[in-house]
């Protein structure tokens, strides 16, 4: 059996996951004088999509912008955020944004490197432009650092597994300790929780399928916190609409907006609109407002699409490179230099990647961070009514943080969490994935549950029949992957959990998929070919209520 720690863990608020979000959560709600533990499966040095840096920063500065936050609401709403957010959060968001700015800039994240603050990137020709750009290399170790300052308490090394709620309010969590070769169950006693565990990336087949890990976002965020959050009975909104981000070809990194040049098609044709000639202000946001135009112009046969930084100034060049650094995309420079390929003279071929559910795609929350069930909360990439990725994680971090100490306030004695059924539930289970000698492991399943999705759950056509099908088919696998999944150590038992998060997340696409009956964004359904104005305004809501699954409809806030 496996082994549970003796004595609960008493912390008025619990983190799950130490990405930018976590770490500002557990910074805000230390200064309010709540114990904070976060709680993370790596280390809050290196973890999450921000683990080697941004150089992007959604903000609204009124130095820069003027008084009249409306127009730049209005761009962050048109951008490649998009409208699947609540308009409230957007704005709140926004009106907060340059604190956070300048916290940051005083606790050693240089929020303006080049000695004022320079928006550039993401950008439109006679727009105004609302991504700063900003020395983000360091970010991690500077977060960690302040949030140890703060008094809050970091366990690297462990993934939290589950929410305990009773009477529909959180009273503590799950945890597994995987510092060792053999994992640990902790529980907590907790009167607040948030999930703050990231993306949901693993769920489809990578650019080069098969290589699980080489894709733009971090591998390891992996959905956690809308399968906890569902399991928990909180409602999530927008699962259905998949996302997908580009870059360069088969080493898939993020960081478009760095790269200084212009998309070209192999005759040297802009394929875009908006620039002719590449400069550091603008960028090319064709890659932003025409996201498959890689795929589009590859299946006609007018492709490759190439960034092309040839003619780009040597100062722009030298900006770009510095931008691509802060980005931690330091890697793939050394791959560059290794190969020699110079951009000063070599196009570099772009694509899309694979589906993968990021901000405004995820837990439904309130201008706390509060989601459906009292006393939990999200932020950060896997909020579903907002998204503004880096800044958002940070600006909803910070709210949550308050939001959760607050509450914790109110609150005067911790509850029994250890004595909720799903502990002893939970631990039956993983002394069974770890006890069996054979069996098939947490890879044969992930790749088995990225064919599913990619076949009937993609982004090229759904119907009632494929998406009928394919969650029959997930089904089996879970049913198969309860009774036979094997796992050796710790670590491979923590690629066990991530996997199981991913199909839960996974039977939530297939469930909101069938349920919209339309067309709209990525979702395109084959029955349903138009788009249905009356749903522009309206979310897809999706929550579990004694085991039944409940979907509905609310409108935009």
């Amino acid at each position: 059996m496996i082994q549970i720690e003796r004595e609960p863990i008493e912390v008025d608020f619990l983190i799950a996951g130490g990405g930018i979000a976590g770490l500002m959560a557990g910074i805000s709600a230390a200064e309010e004088g709540a114990s904070v533990i976060i709680a993370e499966k790596a280390n809050t040095k290196r973890s999450g999509s921000g683990a080697t840096g941004n150089d992007h920063f959604c903000c609204y500065i009124p130095e820069v912008h003027g008084d009249d936050i409306e127009p730049i609401l209005w761009e962050d709403l048109h951008s490649l955020h998009g409208d699947f957010q609540d308009e409230t959060l957007a704005r709140l968001f926004l009106e907060q944004s340059f604190d956070r700015v300048k916290d940051w800039d005083g606790w050693g994240i240089s929020m303006r490197p080049k000695g004022h603050w320079d928006f550039s990137g993401h950008a439109f020709p006679g727009r105004p432009r609302i991504f700063l750009k900003y020395a983000g290399h360091n970010q991690k170790e500077v977060l960690t650092k302040k949030a140890k300052k703060r008094g809050a308490r970091i366990l690297n090394h462990h993934i939290v597994t589950d929410v305990i709620v009773e009477d529909g309010e959180v009273i503590g969590a799950m945890a597994v300790d995987t510092s060792h070769e053999k994992p640990v169950i902790k529980v907590f006693r907790s009167k607040c929780v948030l999930l703050s565990t990231g993306s949901a990336t693993r769920l489809y087949p990578s650019t080069t399928p098969g290589w699980m890990f080489n894709i733009a976002f971090c591998p390891s965020c992996n959905g956690g916190g809308r399968a906890m959050a569902y399991r928990a009975g909180a409602r999530l909104v927008n699962m259905e609409i998949p996302n997908r981000h580009a870059g360069p070809k088969y080493l898939a990194r993020c960081g478009k907006a760095t790269w200084i040049g212009v998309y070209r098609d192999p005759h040297g044709r802009a394929v875009g609109p908006f620039v002719d000639k590449p400069t550091k202000e603008l960028g090319d946001i064709t890659a932003d407002v025409w996201n498959t135009v890689f795929t589009d112009k590859f299946k006609s046969g007018e492709g490759p699409v190439y960034i092309d930084c040839t003619t780009t100034a040597e100062k722009d060049i030298e900006y770009m490179l510095w931008g691509l650094v802060e980005e931690g995309n330091t890697a793939m420079l050394d791959y560059m230099a290794e190969e020699g390929i110079d951009v000063r003279k070599h196009q570099v071929e772009f694509r899309q990647y694979e589906p993968f559910l990021i901000g405004s795609r995820g837990i439904d929350i309130d201008t706390k961070g509060e989601t459906s069930v009292k006393g939990l909360f999200a932020a950060g990439d896997e909020v579903g009514n907002f998204r503004a990725d880096i800044s958002g994680a940070a600006i909803f971090g910070w709210i949550s943080g308050k939001g959760a100490a607050e509450r914790s306030k109110k609150k005067s004695a911790f509850q029994e969490a250890e004595k909720n059924g799903l502990v002893e539930k939970r631990a039956t289970f993983y002394s069974e994935i770890l006890e069996r000698k054979a069996g098939p492991s947490w890879k044969e399943a992930n790749l088995a549950l990225q064919q599913i999705m990619a076949d009937y759950a993609g982004v090229e056509v759904r119907s009632e029949t494929l998406l009928k099908a394919g969650l029959k088919y997930l089904k089996d696998l879970q049913d198969k992957v309860t009774n036979s999944l094997m796992a050796e150590n710790s670590h491979t038992m923590m690629r066990c959990l991530e996997t199981m998060d991913l199909m839960d997340c996974g039977e939530l696409i297939f469930r909101t998929a069938l349920e919209r009956k339309e067309t709209r964004g990525m979702h395109r359904r084959s029955d349903f070919p138009f788009t249905n104005p009356l749903l522009q305004a309206k979310f897809l809501t999706i929550r579990q209520e004694k085991g039944q699954v409940k979907t509905a409809w609310r409108d935009k806030n």
